[in-house]
């Protein structure tokens, strides 16, 4: 049964445009940013180095789609990948079996993960908590799973925060890139939500007053190519 209060239209709706873009989605998070986002997930590694470093270490990442951070992790540290959308899974497990980490996909809401509590080091979640039915339940969980010590980290599109770039990035975000991905992937809808979504997103303040509520310690964020993304961190103590 779903939890009271989840948008379960919107879970249904988001995991149906995953299905329809999962095919040309790694080709078009690369074009689109002028693979950029690869240095994002591996400045995530970086600041989950003394985490990921520890002995028996284990690792999380929440709404993995195609598994590019779980590898990233997977090279550091065991490490389980969680998505529910099945068909960007098919995609991400080929990636794991060509690289060399250690991963495990397994298909999972991320609303209600089925892990013990404190079972992990280390949590993240890549551009996947904007598109959460009900973005406080999936911080619950991924507080829930993660061990005293640990840390998670949030990287997420987020608010550009230098003048005359935010106008220039914001007019791209708007009316390029829906353009673009839409060409490509068959699916404007799904290349419309993208920008929509962000807008409705928590920026980098809101956001992390919102984990400091929810029981997160040391909350702090880093501004990624001028605020387009954030990295949000906190941890359990």
């Amino acid at each position: 049964m779903p939890a009271i209060g989840i948008n379960v239209g919107k879970a249904r709706q988001v995991r149906e445009m995953f299905v329809r873009i999962a095919p040309s989605y790694d080709l078009l998070n690369h074009l689109l940013s002028f693979n950029i986002d690869k240095l994002w997930r591996r400045r995530v590694v970086e600041l989950l180095r003394d985490v990921l470093d520890r002995p028996s270490a284990e690792a999380l990442d929440v709404c993995c789609g195609t598994a590019d951070l779980a590898v990233e992790l997977g090279r550091q540290v065991p490490t389980v990948g969680v998505d529910f959308c099945h068909q960007m899974l098919l995609i991400g497990n080929k990636k794991v079996l060509q690289s060399n980490s250690f991963v495990y996909l397994l298909e999972a809401d991320a609303l209600s993960l089925p892990f013990a509590d404190e079972s992990f080091d280390a949590v993240t979640c890549a551009f996947g908590l904007r598109n959460l039915a009900d973005i406080k339940i999936g911080l619950q969980e991924i507080y829930r799973v993660m061990r005293r010590e640990g840390r998670a980290a949030i990287l997420e599109f987020s608010q550009p925060v230098i003048p005359g770039f935010r106008q220039l990035f914001k007019f791209y975000f708007h009316h390029v890139l829906p353009l673009i991905g839409g060409a490509i992937s068959g699916s404007l809808a799904a290349y419309k939500y993208l920008p929509s979504s962000v807008e409705e997103f928590p920026d980098q303040e809101c956001l992390a007053e919102i984990m400091r509520r929810m029981g997160y310690q040391n909350v702090r964020y880093e501004n990624l190519t001028g605020g387009v993304a954030a990295i949000h961190l906190g941890e359990k103590r």
